[in-house]
Formats: structure tokens, C-alpha cells, sequence
């Protein structure tokens, strides 16, 4: 179940993969600011928050270049293994219902690093 939100946070994070503009990389600060809104959703399912999905589309535009999306989904990685009751539904329906588009599918087994 774990995985399935750890994928989904991933894919947020990929949703710029086609843009490549220099940057430093993101923090896992900042990552985690960005999404921690969505948690009571990744829980619970339901319909998420507005902060919420304010915070996926924020850290969306914020993903300027592969470092950026491969610092987010190390973060989120992260951030997820300290959860246990995230609902894997929920977080691969968090993108679509903040009306975001990822184009890559939330899956355990994707590999999102290439």
C-alpha cells in the first residue's frame, strides 16, 4: 500500500518531465510543505482539499528540470515510508482530481528515475 502512495507522490513529482530549465535542485522541505496538506486525503480518500490541491499543482510548476523531479521523488519516498494507513486509491487519483496531468501512470511497478 505504501508503494502505491510512494508512486503516486513520485508521479506528482514528475509532472514537468518535459520541461528542462536550470535550477538548484528542490528541498525535501519544500516538497513535503508542498503536499502535507493532502494527508487527511491520502488517508482517508474522499475528495481533497483545495490547500491540497493548491500544494500538487504548486510543486508541479515548481519542478523545473530532471534534478528537480528526481530530488521530489526521493523526498516523497521518503515522506511516505513515515505513513502507514496512506490509501493507494487515493494517491493515484490525487493528480486527476486536483486537475493536474502527470502523463506517466502511478503504478509499483514504474521506474521513475529514467
Amino acid at each position: 500500500m505504501k508503494r502505491f502512495v510512494v508512486i503516486l507522490l513520485v508521479a506528482v513529482a514528475m509532472v514537468q518531465l518535459f520541461m528542462a530549465k536550470p535550477s538548484d535542485a528542490i528541498s525535501c522541505g519544500q516538497v513535503e510543505s508542498q503536499i502535507s496538506q493532502c494527508l487527511t486525503y491520502l488517508s482517508q480518500g474522499g475528495t481533497p482539499s483545495q490547500p491540497c490541491c493548491n500544494g500538487v499543482k504548486s510543486l508541479s510548476q515548481s519542478l523545473q528540470n530532471t534534478q528537480d523531479r528526481q530530488a521530489a521523488c526521493n523526498c516523497l519516498k521518503s515522506a511516505a515510508s513515515r505513513y502507514s494507513n496512506l490509501k493507494p486509491d487515493a494517491a493515484s487519483q490525487l493528480p486527476s482530481k486536483c486537475g493536474v496531468t502527470i502523463g506517466v501512470p502511478i503504478s509499483a511497478i514504474v521506474d521513475y528515475s529514467k
